[in-house]
């Protein structure tokens, strides 16, 4: 990939069960930190329409031509609203990626969603079909899975994103700026 791509980092606010709805936070940056866009959306807390309202917020956005990397903070917005890279890829037609700090708990996520989803074996099978594969950083390493993309590829673009710690500037910067949008402003960690 050339230098100067432009990438999506998406992130979810904070909230509380009872909201309904979370909002989505797009942020569009040219490599490695040029913030070129902001964009949002809000999907359905523990929902499934995850996939549906980030790839319509990307594809009905100005940027979606020039798009060469969605990059999602984590498997799942508002909760247990899973997120289908592969779908989401096969959908807009862009290279889709999540990354996590802590490689995920399998055990407690299966017993969660068993718990609270009459759906949960096609929830948890959707999360089980992303492969983890972890990746190096200047300091802790992180946890990424990908569609559309070799794992390299996307490791090489979150690296030349990531300004400061393990987290790519996208998302880092979707989590601040939806997090003051719901609470004034920003907090919390990534």
């Amino acid at each position: 990939m050339k230098s100067q791509v432009r990438v999506v980092g998406i992130d979810d606010s904070p909230f509380a069960f009872k909201d309904g709805k979370v909002l989505v936070v797009g942020v569009v940056m040219r490599l490695p930190n040029y913030v070129e866009g902001v964009m949002r959306t809000a999907c359905t807390i523990d929902g499934t329409d995850a996939n549906d309202a980030v790839g319509k917020m990307i594809s009905n956005s100005r940027f979606f031509e020039q798009l060469r990397l969605v990059m999602i903070d984590g498997i799942a917005l508002g909760g247990f609203n899973v997120v289908d890279i592969a779908r989401m890829h096969q959908e807009i037609g862009i290279p889709c990626a999540t990354v996590t700090r802590d490689r995920p708990d399998m055990e407690k996520i299966g017993k969660a969603l068993r718990a609270h989803f009459p759906d949960w074996m096609d929830r948890l099978e959707i999360i089980r079909k992303q492969e983890l594969t972890m990746v190096p950083t200047a300091h802790k390493p992180i946890y990424v899975s990908v569609a559309g993309i070799d794992v390299e590829e996307a490791s090489r673009i979150m690296r030349e994103c990531t300004v400061r710690g393990n987290i790519p500037e996208p998302i880092r910067v979707a989590h601040l700026i939806s997090s003051a949008m719901v609470k004034g402003e920003s907090r919390g960690r990534v």
